[in-house]
């Protein structure tokens, strides 16, 4: 009896992760909810499929903890391919638990797409935008808490 309870179990949960999503959201309407804005958002590009990306993401939950209350906002934007983001990213999130919030990103033509979030991006993943009202701070690689803490110090004094 156990066992058949067990193995319902792993069959609800495992299709509650596949039934999760995930809103999506392209650089035009990114850049239209960060820009301008009283509040410093820090956007951070990744992917499941970037080691370097997930080694890094706990930076982004410590971030979210240290600026709780204040006007700062933790975006990941995931850019997961379309084919099997909804279950890589479900997966993801089911196993890691990140704090901040999550949206995937649709655009795919790198050459429109970038000179809308910062003409400094290559387009090599990771990358992390710092941006409070006009001024905007991009990182193409890892960082630190200590990096991504002073930018947000720097945008956000007039």
């Amino acid at each position: 009896m156990k066992l058949f309870q067990t193995i319902i179990l792993l069959f609800v949960a495992s299709a509650a992760v596949k039934a999760q999503s995930y809103q999506s959201t392209n650089a035009d309407q990114l850049m239209s909810r960060v820009s301008g804005k009283d509040t410093t958002y820090i956007v951070n590009f990744w992917a499941t499929w970037c080691g370097p990306c997930v080694k890094e993401l706990s930076v982004f939950d410590t971030l979210q903890q240290n600026f709780k209350g204040k006007p700062v906002k933790v975006l990941l934007i995931s850019f997961d391919f379309r084919e099997d983001y909804q279950k890589k990213l479900a997966a993801y999130v089911a196993k890691k638990k990140p704090k901040p919030e999550i949206m995937w990103f649709s655009d795919t033509n790198a050459d429109e797409f970038i000179p809308k979030i910062d003409e400094r991006w290559g387009g090599a993943l990771p990358g992390t935008l710092v941006i409070h009202k006009d001024r905007k701070w991009f990182h193409e690689g890892t960082v630190t808490v200590s990096d991504v803490t002073a930018a947000v110090q720097e945008m956000s004094t007039p």
